[in-house]
């Protein structure tokens, strides 16, 4: 390390808050290096760059240190533990997947309440007797080993699991027998962003090669490829079927259609557009049959009948639609819209019972219309009310399909549906101990900075009093065309029951009203997802919800970059800030793992100059300013984040104690054995949820009551 020195940044920290503890905190010192990046022509200081480095000794202490302060600081808060009992006994109550069928066997998974890991189960037909396929929480100690991927033969006579440990993105995949469960030999390294595509006595997947020791978890990914394993054979034997090493960073991953005639072939460099090719795997040495070209639309296959493909695109149709492709052996196809482009997002559609069941999204809400093989409309599924469709299951021949349905006060719940009479019942309900009738949701609609209209689901207690002292915590994402739909939350509860108004808004960036709502919020229009989310913090503040004093803000991963570019924007406009593994080195993201994925919505520093002038000027790291009182901030990430690297975060919050000036405490919050989210056991959840709400309950002046 080129000139490590330390610099005392020493603040003694004194705070009292309503009738708690008075806390002292002492940040550690912060050790600088002299690296400077130039930019066309601007140089640009990265005095923490070492933190980068997450094996060195050096950011190990780093972290010790900084962990040893932020769980003092939370150990001290009066009510934590009380408010962890709360949200345990919350927590503890059965939860079921939606089932799935295969053959004569039904599958699903369910946790009983507090255990780390779901369990997987399998059953005989709907009236067998559940028994347990594939237990996760007996992979490891404290649970931190997950189940990532899952899927069955054809014949249902083999299925193939991945697991993910500690939180990472590499997966191993395994073979057991069925129905018994019995593991085979089979084990496979180094798979990551792939799925398993059975086909006869084996299964497509996709891997890259082993990553030099020591920087499996920031490394850029390269030189993904397509394989085929034979079970029962070894992961050396696997058949290569598709490589592109003049383009490394691209993705591709496989699907087989369900009569498995067709191996489909997606090819992507980013989170949007892809392109799509096919194999008849009915002919012996069929070549790859490219049915699109270039990454500037999306293309995902339904389902197939016979040579026909059922397509979802939103080529024309920035709010998607599903079209018919006719196979020739060729790719000069004729692409026909079965169901054209609505007012609605099409999210997805579904072949069951000989019926296409094709989901839409409206203002955020989910809506499922119902329509022939030939196009034409003849019903809609009814929903329980405004609210989140999911995990749609069923087959082409089945009668029976499964769903969940959720919204913000209404307990995921599983629905049996009858296709031929169109009628749900409840197959699993909740046994959580709360009454929906004490709140209310709705859906109001603000101005942003441009006069774009936002929508923003609104949560409360029906006795709310709209005067401003109400605390509220509001939660954002906008990015990568992904929607901001309701959901049912646990951890939420305590928020609501302690008198919080929830706020979630449809930023730009996000999938609310398709693609052309996505790229309004990309690129040189990202701050228009900034502009939203300020908009909506004032909205509250103006309409007698909240004030300022009483405002948390939250959003993780590219959430993260969105609190963490809002705090940095506007510190006066928030009391607590909670970014979560956010991207918060705009200049350098795209260096590490598969960052270079986000360039679609990013663009990189490295483009043209007027691309790195426009993410200089909003990168969270590089806007903190010396002297600067910033809101009371938890930053949390962990030590095996490879999605986006926990080294964006460290910076930041290096950065971030440096420049403080004021009495808000600015902390950092680092998980040990856990990665972006996915995979988190149980048991680490509620730890970070107590730690997270007893920091945001203290920082606003809260006692809470614990119902």
């Amino acid at each position: 390390m080129k000139k490590l020195f330390f610099i005392s940044v020493v603040i003694l920290l004194t705070m009292t808050i309503g009738c708690t503890k008075r806390q002292t905190i002492h940040y550690p010192p912060i050790a600088k290096t002299d690296v400077v990046d130039e930019y066309f022509g601007v140089k640009v200081a990265d005095p923490y760059r070492w933190l980068e480095n997450d094996t060195s000794r050096e950011t190990e202490a780093w972290v010790a240190t900084q962990n040893e302060v932020t769980f003092g600081y939370l150990k001290n808060i009066p009510f934590r533990d009380s408010l962890m009992t709360r949200i345990t006994n919350l927590w503890n109550y059965p939860k079921y997947g939606v089932p799935f069928r295969k053959g004569n066997y039904y599958f699903f998974f369910k946790n009983d309440g507090l255990q780390n890991q779901a369990v997987l189960y399998i059953q005989e037909g709907l009236d067998g007797e559940p028994s347990v396929l594939l237990d996760p929480n007996t992979l490891s100690p404290d649970g931190t080993i997950a189940l990532a991927g899952f899927a069955v033969s054809k014949d249902a006579r083999y299925a193939s699991y991945s697991i993910a440990e500690a939180g990472s993105d590499w997966n191993k995949i395994y073979v057991m027998d069925l129905p018994g469960g019995e593991k085979l030999t089979d084990e496979l390294l180094w798979v990551k962003f792939s799925g398993i595509a059975w086909k006869g006595d084996g299964f497509y997947y996709s891997r890259f090669e082993a990553p030099e020791e020591g920087t499996e978890l920031s490394a850029q990914n390269k030189n993904h490829k397509v394989y085929y394993h034979k079970v029962g054979t070894d992961q050396s034997q696997d058949q290569l079927i598709y490589d592109n090493p003049a383009f490394p960073l691209r993705t591709y991953t496989c699907g087989t259609t369900d009569d498995e005639r067709y191996l489909l072939l997606y090819g992507s460099e980013s989170t949007y557009g892809n392109e799509l090719s096919y194999k008849d795997l009915s002919r012996e040495d069929a070549p790859f049959i490219q049915l699109v070209e270039g990454f500037d639309h999306e293309y995902y296959v339904v389902d197939n009948l016979d040579q026909a493909f059922f397509i979802i695109t939103d080529a024309k149709a920035p709010r998607k639609k599903l079209v018919k492709v006719v196979l020739n052996g060729t790719a000069d196809v004729t692409w026909h819209d079965l169901i054209p482009e609505a007012e609605e997002v099409l999210e997805g559609a579904a072949v069951i019972g000989g019926k296409i069941f094709a989901q839409y999204m409206k203002d955020a809400a989910s809506q499922v219309c119902m329509y022939d093989y030939n196009g034409n409309v003849f019903g809609e599924l009814q929903l329980p009310g405004l609210g989140t469709l999911g995990g749609f299951s069923g087959t082409r021949d089945d009668n029976t399909a499964f769903y969940l349905f959720t919204s913000f006060t209404f307990p995921t719940t599983i629905y049996k549906y009858d296709v031929e009479t169109n009628t749900s019942t409840v197959y699993k309900s909740s046994e959580i101990d709360f009454d929906p009738d004490d709140y209310m949701v709705k859906q109001e609609f603000y101005q942003s900075k441009d006069g774009t209209k936002i929508p923003m689901f609104i949560v409360h207690r029906k006795d709310l009093k709209m005067d401003g002292s109400n605390p509220a915590l509001l939660y954002g994402y906008g990015g990568f065309s992904i929607p901001m739909t309701p959901s049912f939350s646990i951890t939420r509860l305590v928020y609501l029951e302690n008198g919080f108004v929830y706020a979630v808004p449809g930023l730009r960036g996000g999938g609310e009203y398709g693609e052309e709502w996505h790229k309004a919020g990309t690129l040189q229009n990202k701050q228009n997802v900034f502009d939203d989310f300020i908009a909506a913090a004032e909205y509250l503040i103006a309409q007698g919800y909240t004030s300022s004093d009483r405002l948390a803000i939250s959003g993780g991963s590219n959430g993260g970059l969105l609190v963490g570019a809002c705090m940095t924007q506007r510190p006066d406009l928030f009391r607590v800030a909670l970014p979560a593994v956010g991207v918060m080195d705009m200049l350098r993201y795209h260096k590490f793992t598969i960052g270079h994925f986000w360039a679609v919505d990013y663009g990189t520093s490295e483009d043209d100059s007027t691309m790195f002038a426009y993410l200089l000027g909003y990168s969270p790291l590089h806007n903190l300013k010396p002297g600067v009182a910033y809101p009371a901030t938890l930053i949390t990430t962990a030590d095996h984040d490879d999605r986006v690297v926990p080294a964006h975060s460290f910076k930041f919050a290096a950065t971030l104690q440096e420049h403080h000036r004021g009495e808000n405490p600015v902390l950092i919050r680092i998980e040990t054995r856990a990665g972006h989210g996915g995979g988190k056991p149980t048991a680490k959840i509620i730890e970070e949820a107590a730690d997270v709400i007893s920091f945001v309950f203290y920082n606003l002046g809260i006692e809470p009551t614990m119902e």
